[in-house]
């Protein structure tokens, strides 16, 4: 799989931009701040529909336009496929492939799969279990992406739950008389009926979908072990062996935000959905007081974290910035590896990351990436693309883009 051609219309800093691109080797280089990762960016957003550097569609829009379109051509096994997304900010995205609408921008993810290092992959290591959810949950949906859909349901009820959750919390804390009864009233009227009757409800939608993640999820960290030692190894070999540990809420020891990752317990749970759904239920009804106190979602695929360990000790805390790049920079390859054993090289995108390493670690990597069907690269200079990645080059300068070789 490679990426033959970009164009960009209205997309962060590009009013337009149009370039044609092959297998092997790119690198964009120029000054920080003129756009390089703009373009990879883009590449991103259309394999995940997401950015790995903003929370929303907004900032990807050049500022004072309405919208921003993405166009790439993407080449597999000989055949070529045109993906077109349109960002519509605080709107539903829309998207078209082979200039056919489709119904849904999601139903394009897939026919593009990239695996895209980043400096902000160090929060994977360092930073929230959110991090590390969304690495694991990003993977998903590059190897299987109806799990889009799956993932998106689970966060629909997660929040309409929570909605109900804080609606109850404050009619409880609000105590009985005229205060209360506006409450109950006012659950009436938006059609919730009895707090905890519709509780029950969303229970189940919670469980049904948080049950498929969570599987989903058991299994494909079985399938990552292996893959991030080896990577970590690679990279790091005077270093201790590198592992992945499930921890969830399900096995009572899922870390909060702020741990760090040190809890007891393997945290493994059984993949079966219909088991994780059951325990999922039961999980749900045993916190309901605390829920109903509190007025979040306490159980749940959302609060699940994996544990990094180099030896006995957790990553997060105890590794070197050397180790926790590259413990970053593994959990990459092994993305990499699993999307190819799955069938064709995904795209490689390696934006900034060279110039965060140490030379043996740059020599490493680039070794071991040079062989990918296609590699994009982002450098402020041309000395920081290694020798082993040389090949076609293009200049960034402010708002435009030019072949150089």
């Amino acid at each position: 799989m490679y990426v033959a051609h970009l164009s960009l219309t209205d997309f962060r800093s590009y009013d337009t931009a149009d370039l044609g691109l092959e297998p092997g080797v790119t690198a964009f280089v120029g000054p920080n701040g003129r756009g390089k990762t703009n373009l990879v960016e883009a590449l991103g957003y259309v394999a995940t529909q997401s950015s790995h550097r903003v929370a929303t569609d907004a900032p990807l829009v050049r500022h004072g336009a309405a919208r921003a379109v993405v166009r790439c051509v993407v080449v597999r096994e000989d055949r070529r496929a045109l993906v077109e997304l349109e960002i519509n900010p605080g709107k539903a995205n829309r998207a078209r492939l082979n200039r056919s609408p489709v119904s849904r921008a999601r139903d394009v993810v897939g026919l593009l799969r990239t695996v895209l290092f980043a400096p902000e992959d160090l929060a994977m290591v360092k930073g929230d279990p959110s991090e590390r959810r969304r690495y694991l949950d990003d993977l998903l949906v590059a190897r299987t992406p109806r799990f889009a859909g799956v993932r998106a349901d689970y966060d629909r009820v997660l929040k309409q739950r929570g909605a109900l959750l804080r609606t109850a919390a404050q009619a409880r804390r609000s105590g009985r008389g005229g205060r209360r009864a506006e409450n109950d009233a006012g659950f009436a009227a938006a059609g919730a009926g009895d707090p905890l009757s519709t509780l029950e409800v969303w229970d189940a939608h919670l469980a049904r979908h948080g049950a498929e993640l969570l599987a989903a999820r058991l299994e494909l960290v079985e399938a990552l072990r292996p893959l991030v030692a080896a990577s970590y190894a690679a990279l790091a070999p005077d270093s201790a062996p590198a592992d992945l540990v499930y921890r969830g809420t399900l096995t009572g020891d899922a870390p909060d935000a702020g741990d760090d990752g040190n809890a007891g317990g393997a945290g493994e749970a059984p993949a079966d959905r219909s088991v994780l759904e059951k325990r999922l239920r039961e999980a749900l009804a045993e916190v309901r007081s605390a829920e109903l106190e509190r007025g979040v979602t306490l159980v749940g695929p959302h609060r699940d974290d994996l544990f990094l360990g180099l030896g006995d000790l957790p990553a997060r805390g105890y590794a070197s910035h050397g180790e926790s790049w590259s413990f970053a920079l593994a959990l990459r390859l092994a993305a990499y590896d699993l999307l190819r054993a799955d069938g064709g090289d995904p795209v490689l995108i390696l934006d900034d990351v060279f110039a965060e390493l140490d030379s043996r670690r740059r020599r490493r990597l680039a070794e071991i990436v040079a062989p990918a069907e296609q590699v994009l690269i982002t450098a402020a200079v041309p000395a920081d693309v290694p020798p082993e990645l040389a090949g076609a080059r293009f200049d960034v300068t402010e708002g435009s883009v030019g072949r150089v070789r």
